[in-house]
């Protein structure tokens, strides 16, 4: 096993499926917010248009297996699949089951289980609800069962034979410690052992959230700032805050920030006190699915992502053997501008200098 072990996290969201339809109209993919893209500042890059793999749906094998090869090719380790569980109800499910039930790609996966609630304004928060989560010892007992044939398959990722869950928000959780002990205790009767992850996101940060039960916790770029321009975007967000409340969840200024200023902030930051994962972004611009409450990176480049991810693989000491995970936000986050596929600016850049870091990196170690 090498080093270092790099995971790209992976959004299911590019296929049809009947909710959407219902939703967000008949044939909506995230594709759509993509293509509606458009530059709101001078020097603003969108829309974000793939080339290499084009307009993809995810139905297709063919798609999944393309996907797989540019990863591999770009020395990416696995991918990290969001799952999207509302008590028994699953959205999105096909592409990781079809990957399961198929045995293709033949390439190491982990899921995320993304727990908000599904809703218009695309945050998980409580305006527009389409679809919410609750919560119980009965649906904790339903969902590892749901999730077992996942963490069996021989290409699932595991630390010391242990399959790795990550947990998108355990701050609303109300049962947190009672969830993570029937999972544990569920899987137990199955053979498995479990090491379960905190993401480090929508307020969820630092070591009194790493409760009894948590393995480890997942940095989540750009979310977890660290104090990056705190004072400089107080105003702004808490202005937004209140737009939000009176004008039906829209907002009243976006919010942008340099990508070499910021990367040059982060990575002088030492990493926390306990068991946390690293994490970096190539870029991050989610106004085509905010509108003009949105925020943005400008000026981000793939040399700048580069010299971001090989800070953090020359910085990041593994806490073990296989404890050695870095995760990349995100593989296609399309309509967030955070996608390591190729596009029609940069081409593979992106991947080809992900291969150059983490080869570098190793070279050097």
């Amino acid at each position: 096993m090498s080093k270092f072990r790099v995971i790209a996290i992976y959004l299911p969201q590019f296929h049809p499926f009947p909710e959407n339809d219902e939703w967000w109209g008949k044939g909506f993919t995230e594709w759509t917010n993509v293509t509606k893209a458009k530059p709101r500042f001078k020097g603003h890059y969108q829309p974000h248009l793939p080339s290499d793999l084009g307009f993809y749906d995810l139905r297709l094998p063919e798609v999944r297996e393309a996907q797989a090869e540019l990863a591999k090719e770009a020395g990416i380790y696995g991918f990290c699949y969001y799952h999207y569980w509302f008590n028994g109800k699953v959205l999105m499910e096909r592409p990781l089951k079809e990957v399961l039930e198929n045995g293709k790609p033949d390439f190491p996966f982990m899921i995320c289980w993304a727990n908000e609630n599904w809703t218009r304004a695309w945050d998980g928060g409580e305006n527009k609800i389409l679809i919410q989560q609750n919560y119980s010892d009965e649906d904790a007992r339903d969902h590892i069962k749901w999730l077992l044939p996942y963490l069996k398959d021989h290409r699932y990722i595991r630390i010391n034979n242990k399959p790795v869950i990550a947990l998108y928000r355990t701050n609303i959780i109300p049962n947190l410690e009672s969830m993570i002990r029937i999972w544990r205790n569920e899987a137990l009767k199955e053979g498995l052992e479990l090491y379960i992850c905190r993401v480090e996101s929508n307020g969820a940060y630092g070591k009194e959230y790493l409760i009894d039960g948590l393995d480890a916790a997942i940095d989540f770029q750009p979310h977890n700032k660290r104090g990056f321009n705190k004072r400089k975007n107080i105003l702004k967000r808490a202005v937004n805050k209140i737009h939000r409340k009176l004008f039906k969840g829209t907002g009243l200024f976006a919010i942008l920030q340099d990508y070499n200023r910021y990367v040059d902030y982060i990575v002088k930051q030492d990493f926390p006190d306990y068991k946390q994962y690293p994490c970096i972004t190539p870029s991050w611009d989610n106004s085509p699915r905010r509108g003009r409450n949105y925020f943005a990176f400008k000026n981000s480049t793939p040399k700048k992502y580069y010299y971001w991810l090989k800070k953090i693989l020359d910085k990041f000491k593994p806490y073990s053997k296989e404890e050695n995970l870095i995760f990349i936000n995100a593989w296609n986050e399309w309509a967030e501008g955070n996608h390591l596929e190729p596009d029609q600016k940069w081409g593979r850049a992106y991947l080809e200098e992900t291969k150059k870091a983490i080869e570098d990196a190793e070279n050097e170690s």
